[in-house]
């Protein structure tokens, strides 16, 4: 079974939690604190491997969690971060986040690799909150969450030349014919319901890869039929080979077919319009197919006059004209680039997933609900939760930072009284005017 479409869930590794600890040797009766910080939890990274041809893998898993980091070791010494998690992609991959459909990365080339969750770091030691008026704090922070999300993948066929064409026009014969590939032939419409790729040996110590593109019919630019699902590994592909029943057997004019297709191409993404397209007109063995193909000229040159498109009259069932076609697209591929300089390779490795480096944004906002005060911000939420909550040292250190981002004051505004409700992310708390924070 041929998969190209899967909705997987990823979590970075949370980082591990920093200890409390102090230094305890002989003949040092107050050694100090000596709690080592917890390592940094896994990355997911997604790398490309060629090996591989579908997303077969995906449908079995769906879930990918990283390992956390460490924590932090007595005598001041660091977790060990853990290792990144792997997860093999083949060529030709698009990654999408659910939420915000931004394109994570758009993977083509053997080896290139991109982090989709990125790991929490670890939590500070209480050897790092050592100061002159507390030089034995006995509290240490938790490790960050590692990033969680939803993504797509969403995967287009890797291949030098593309067959399209409406249902039935013989695509898959000839695809069978030329290389080794077989896919299911029938005389029914969509015989082909997912790509078939072939290596094509040209006999000339050339060689490429040909894709056999499930039919098109109109509208599959907004999806009708299969449309979408087709229409994406047209977008791999660098020279396009348009095939043409020119026998009309099935009662279809072959220009106004070629017209179509061309149109779904154009709709759904304008660059296959200008992609190098050679005519591949089929069947004719057929009664009347030669007569088809002059008025198939005619009608060309009169639409485009100043275009020369290039025809080639093959039959799949006598094998007529099939090497010049092999020789007209290994010719016209050494004359395209490869698909990076067509269509900038999309890449967010160096994009931060989620801004650690950076200074937190420290904006709050707070409102009503019900009774309860609910304070929403990033910053905070992500502090409250690296809080180790059960020693009173944190919890101090926790309304420190409340009053100093001014969260205190503005609740003060806002109207909070002795006793009341206040939350934050999954915590709330009772607020009292001495900002001792009793947190449930």
């Amino acid at each position: 079974m041929f998969v190209d479409k899967a909705k997987i869930f990823v979590k970075g590794g949370d980082g591990g939690n920093g200890i409390v600890s102090y230094r305890r040797e002989k003949y040092v009766p107050e050694g100090g604190p000596a709690g080592g910080d917890g390592g940094k939890g896994a990355d997911v990274i997604f790398r490309v491997d060629e090996g591989l041809r579908t997303l077969m893998d995906f449908r079995y898993q769906k879930h990918f969690k990283a390992e956390r980091g460490e924590r932090g070791k007595v005598k001041s010494m660091h977790g060990a971060n853990a290792e990144n998690m792997i997860v093999r992609i083949p060529p030709g991959t698009v990654i999408i986040d659910e939420d915000t459909q931004e394109i994570i990365g758009d993977m083509t080339r053997h080896g290139q690799q991109v982090v989709v969750a990125k790991g929490g770091r670890g939590g500070r030691g209480n050897i790092r909150f050592a100061t002159a008026s507390n030089p034995a704090p006995d509290f240490a922070e938790n490790g960050e969450e590692g990033q969680e999300r939803w993504i797509i993948l969403e995967l287009k066929v890797m291949a030098d030349v593309g067959l399209v064409g409406f249902p039935s026009v013989g695509k898959s014969t000839l695809l069978s014919i030329v290389s080794g590939a077989k896919p299911k032939i029938g005389a029914y419409h969509f015989t082909t319901l997912s790509p078939n790729l072939g290596v094509v040996d040209v006999g000339d110590n050339r060689s490429f890869v040909m894709a056999d593109l499930p039919g098109l019919i109109e509208g599959a630019h907004e999806g009708v039929g299969l449309g979408h699902e087709f229409l994406r590994h047209v977008e791999r592909t660098r020279v396009i080979l348009h095939v043409v029943d020119m026998s009309g057997s099935e009662g279809r004019d072959p220009y106004e077919d070629w017209i179509k297709i061309n149109e779904e191409l154009k709709l759904y993404n304008p660059l296959l319009a200008e992609r190098p397209q050679i005519i591949v007109a089929n069947k004719m063995d057929m009664p009347d197919a030669a007569d088809q193909l002059e008025l198939f000229k005619e009608q060309l040159a009169e639409a485009y006059p100043e275009t020369d498109y290039e025809i080639v009259s093959i039959s799949s069932l006598t094998k007529q004209g099939i090497q010049e076609l092999l020789y007209k697209a290994a010719d016209l591929l050494e004359t395209v680039p490869e698909l990076p300089a067509l269509e900038e390779v999309k890449e967010v490795a160096e994009r931060k997933v989620y801004t650690l480096e950076k200074k937190e944004d420290e904006s709050f906002k707070i409102r009503r609900e019900n009774e309860d005060y609910v304070v929403e911000s990033e910053a905070i939420e992500k502090f409250i939760k690296r809080v180790n909550l059960t020693s009173y040292d944190a919890v101090m250190r926790f309304a420190r930072t409340m009053r100093k981002m001014g969260i205190d004051d503005a609740l003060r505004k806002a109207g909070a009284k002795d006793g009341d409700l206040v939350r934050i992310g999954d915590y709330s708390f009772e607020f009292f005017e001495g900002s001792d924070y009793y947190i449930d």
